[in-house]
């Protein structure tokens, strides 16, 4: 089902986040199966090319924070392990 917004939903049973009519964003349900777990609520998914339907795994991007705000994984990563070697010697 496409939103007049551009998203595509899927049809899921029992899914945690799905709308009272059982619905989850597709691009969500492509980035729980590729990570094999559902998403937390502080973690978003970002269509690299801008284009909303297009779900396909290369095209999404996982973000944690705001959707708007929020930075990439691999972004986190790169800054937490620069915060741990910067203050490694700090208690």
């Amino acid at each position: 089902m496409k939103r007049t917004d551009g998203y595509l939903y899927e049809g899921v049973e029992n899914h945690p986040y799905a709308t009272k009519g059982g619905y989850v964003l597709q691009h969500r349900l492509v980035m729980e199966r590729k990570l094999g777990r559902y998403l937390l609520p502080s973690e978003t998914v970002h269509h690299k090319n801008g284009i909303r339907d297009d779900n396909d795994e290369d095209n999404l991007e996982l973000k944690v924070g705001a959707h708007g705000q929020g930075i990439t994984v691999k972004d986190a990563k790169t800054w937490a392990r620069e915060i741990l070697e910067r203050y490694k010697d700090y208690e």
